[in-house]
């Protein structure tokens, strides 16, 4: 499995189990967030602790991820972030899209 879907409470968790974020998995995290935005939730938190690396398609899929939350008044968190991750998703200028935290501990209820 590349992604292990959580429902805690009314958080949804999206464990993303790839070293690759990229064109071959990207629809099915997009479909995770499709899915689940039919669904009761607060937030999409996202592991990405196990990602090394993301392309276009990577961030497009945490793009529409980051949006179906928004439509319902909420918001996406990613976690964990590797630095090359980190590095393209800076240079993308996401980083003032997307709300981003260290650990999963810092994310605040």
């Amino acid at each position: 499995m590349n992604f292990i879907v959580e429902n805690k409470e009314s958080k949804v968790i999206i464990r993303c189990h790839v070293e690759k974020l990229d064109t071959l998995n990207a629809p099915e995290l997009k479909s995770h967030f499709l899915h689940q935005s039919k669904q009761l939730f607060s937030h999409f938190i996202v592991d990405l602790s196990r990602v090394k690396y993301c392309d276009s398609s990577g961030l497009s899929a945490l793009l529409v991820g980051n949006r179906l939350a928004k439509e319902k008044n909420s918001k996406m968190i990613l976690f964990g972030l590797q630095p090359s991750v980190e590095k393209i998703i800076s240079i993308s200028q996401l980083d003032t899209v997307f709300n981003i935290v260290s650990t999963e501990n810092d994310i605040i209820n």
